[in-house]
């Protein structure tokens, strides 16, 4: 299970710790974040302990007004052992009830100068990224015309110097060899290299090669958001392949489906020059125009009509 530690949290948030030292090392599992407003003011039954909780300005109003046994009791409820932390925003003054409770379990209170909700969507958006399912596809990731086309096929079928040649053509290279993805929301998959081989091509017969040394920054990019799937397989003379494109084939990569087009390989064939085509092809038909499906409709009415006469 993917996990994000309290301490990291801290460091990217510049959080000032003020008390629970022992728990910075808590694990973060979920990107949901709680203001505990019910808790605050007495009902427990659906607490979800297992998030950051963010205490703000309304929540610390509501606490100074409770008496000194409501308060501790509160406040002492919301320091469980699941709880990852605390935080508390616009640098407000902490509670000496919450510091007691925190340091008798362990959970770290940290404070933080923001506004809350500014600081809530912040950490939110960092904890999606950083717990959201992820896997690793071996094959080449290039951005085509703001077109993210994952290149996949078997070991030496020419995906890396597909690549090369597209680069050379003018558009970045994500990752080769090894791409990892993970799943940002419901239809989004991005893609990255594994910083070990980031911005490096292998080249059969010619070694490892550092793209943006050769080609420049603007050859290269960190990640790019997944839209299709171009697979490389050997030319089979006896295989049916789609001539007109107007079946879509979908790849499953964790939960969405990416639109994906298979190419046969064989000496002549310029797979660059058909992928950078392909790229340009799938942004005309989100934009309404499917070429495939014209053609199709003008075939059937000269079928129409010829049958008419």
């Amino acid at each position: 299970m993917a996990k994000v530690l309290i301490k990291e949290v801290m460091k990217e948030f510049d959080l000032e710790l003020i008390s629970g030292e022992e728990g910075i090392n808590r694990p973060i599992t979920v990107s949901d974040i709680s203001r505990p407003g019910l808790e605050m003011a007495g009902y427990f039954d659906y607490y979800p302990a297992e998030r950051i909780q963010l205490l703000g300005k309304t929540e610390l109003t509501f606490a100074n007004k409770l008496s000194s046994e409501e308060k501790t009791s509160r406040l002492g409820r919301l320091c469980s052992d699941i709880t990852p932390g605390i935080i508390i925003t616009r640098n407000k003054e902490v509670p000496a009830e919450l510091i007691a409770a925190s340091e008798q379990n362990s959970v770290p209170i940290m404070r933080s100068k923001q506004k809350t909700s500014l600081f809530s969507s912040r950490l939110t958006n960092f904890l999606e990224k950083k717990l959201a399912p992820t896997t690793a596809v071996h094959g080449v990731l290039v951005d085509i015309y703001g077109v993210g086309v994952l290149i996949t096929g078997k070991s030496g079928v020419g995906k890396s110097e597909t690549a090369l040649e597209l680069v050379k053509r003018g558009h970045r290279l994500v990752a080769d060899d090894c791409v990892e993805i993970r799943q940002e929301d419901e239809n989004t998959i991005v893609g990255s290299s594994p910083e070990l081989i980031e911005h490096l091509l292998e080249i059969r017969g010619l070694g490892i090669i550092n793209v943006m040394t050769l080609f420049g920054a603007g050859a290269v990019r960190s990640y790019k958001k997944i839209s299709m799937v171009m697979s490389l397989e050997l030319w089979e003379q006896n295989k049916q392949y789609d001539r007109l494109g107007l079946d879509e084939e979908k790849m499953k990569i964790i939960d969405t489906d990416v639109t994906k087009i298979t190419i046969p390989v064989r000496p002549g064939r310029n797979l660059a020059v058909i992928i950078e085509v392909a790229a340009m092809n799938f942004r005309l038909k989100r934009m309404g125009v499917n070429a495939a499906e014209q053609f199709t409709s003008k075939l059937a009415n000269v079928i129409s009509d010829d049958a008419g006469k």
